[in-house]
């Protein structure tokens, strides 16, 4: 079934690349290796991708995932061994890539629900060190990446939508109806400055979040700055900071359903004492999420906290997929966190001097986990200044200037 038109097809490719040139503050230019990772199912637009990277000059690697049928072999079959195994040469080529663009179309969503989730934890450890990689040529400006959604029924169904809607809303959220997707995203773009720069004005010492169920607050942390609408992803209206993870404290609840290694999880309330989730519970997948925030020393820290402003963001139902809910926009717009591994360009400094030896301690969360919990409730986000001052900055789904 063809979802999108040629024409579409090109103004999305168009998109990503204008993602990734905005994520990456050095020009690419002829010759630079750009990784195309792609599930099958979004094989028409990877063609159409590969297709712009080529006319640019660039050497685009393309590369499948693995499809459900794989990963249930591979997950629920292999030896420890085989789970850590890296093999020989990838180290290297996530050392030499200069860009990675990611599109996303799963088959299945709920294949690996029967599969032990240790498993997968296992791997995502071994896989760490790739992510490290690329991480530090990214500070380094050497390196940037984007991703984006391809409609799948898989989704569809998953989000209680028929396919053409789940279609229609990625190509309203992406602008791909529009004459100029590009300028649309400028202009999302430069607003999203206007905001940062305000945000990144405040002396803060904590964001207090409220809303029915949550209570949670979150130390900034030093040499933090809010990012978001970068480019990393097509759509993102988020804006985020990593905070310091030692100091949070209170209640947070994710009152919108996750899919997640095959597992459906909903209800997920977690309640944080010096910077660990120290109470974990859900209305479904309990055991999961508790074992999702074992895998590592850091799984159970906050490394991200993010608001969106439902000016910027057209989705308005949920589309069973991280990359659009955690922009949800709706009727309050939406926050959210994420346990585990927190985002090295939140820091306000020179990325090159960012060790790992700084980054514990500034409080930037290291795992091999990243699980975005999305709260989409009215509330009110207070920014607690360091001078004692208190300033509203998100109300009613919107950032107060």
């Amino acid at each position: 079934m063809d979802m999108f038109t040629q024409d579409q097809l090109e103004k999305y490719a168009q998109t990503l690349w204008w993602g990734l040139e905005k994520a990456r503050p050095v020009p690419y230019k002829k010759g630079d290796s750009i990784l195309l990772r792609y599930d099958m199912l979004a094989l028409p637009l990877a063609e159409v991708v590969f297709d712009l990277l080529v006319k640019k000059g660039l050497n685009p690697i393309p590369r499948a995932t693995l499809s459900p049928a794989m990963e249930v072999s591979f997950y629920g079959q292999a030896s420890k061994d085989q789970l850590e195994y890296i093999h020989n040469g990838e180290r290297e080529t996530q050392g030499n890539l200069n860009g990675l663009i990611s599109l996303i179309a799963p088959e299945s969503l709920t294949h690996l629900s029967g599969i032990n989730p240790n498993q997968m934890a296992i791997t995502s450890i071994a896989r760490k060190c790739l992510r490290d990689i690329m991480e530090k040529r990214e500070q380094d400006a050497d390196f940037a990446w984007t991703l984006c959604m391809y409609p799948t029924q898989a989704l569809a169904d998953s989000a209680n939508i028929s396919l053409e809607e789940y279609a229609e809303q990625i190509k309203n959220a992406c602008f791909l109806n529009e004459d100029d997707p590009i300028a649309c995203w400028e202009d999302i773009f430069n607003k999203a400055a206007t905001v940062k720069d305000y945000l990144n004005s405040l002396d803060v010492d904590f964001f207090h979040i409220q809303s029915a169920t949550t209570d949670l607050k979150v130390y900034r942390g030093e040499k933090r700055q809010w990012i978001g609408i970068s480019g990393h992803n097509i759509p993102s209206f988020e804006l985020l900071l990593s905070p310091d993870y030692k100091y949070t404290e209170g209640v947070y609840y994710a009152d919108q359903p996750s899919f997640r290694s095959g597992n459906y999880v909903e209800g997920i309330r977690l309640v944080f004492k010096n910077g660990v989730a120290t109470e974990i519970s859900a209305k479904t997948g309990e055991a999961f999420v508790k074992n999702q925030l074992l895998m590592d020393e850091g799984a159970a820290r906050l490394g991200e906290f993010s608001l969106t402003d439902k000016k910027f963001s057209k989705i308005n139902i949920f589309m069973a997929n991280t990359l659009f809910d955690e922009n949800f926009g709706g009727n309050f717009g939406n926050c959210h966190v994420a346990v585990g591994a927190s985002y090295a360009d939140t820091y306000s400094g020179d990325q090159k001097e960012l060790t790992k030896e700084k980054k514990e301690q500034l409080g930037f969360n290291s795992s091999a986990l990243h699980w975005d919990l999305v709260n989409t409730e009215e509330k009110t986000v207070t920014a607690h200044l360091k001078n004692k001052e208190a300033i509203l900055i998100y109300k009613d789904g919107e950032f107060v200037l």
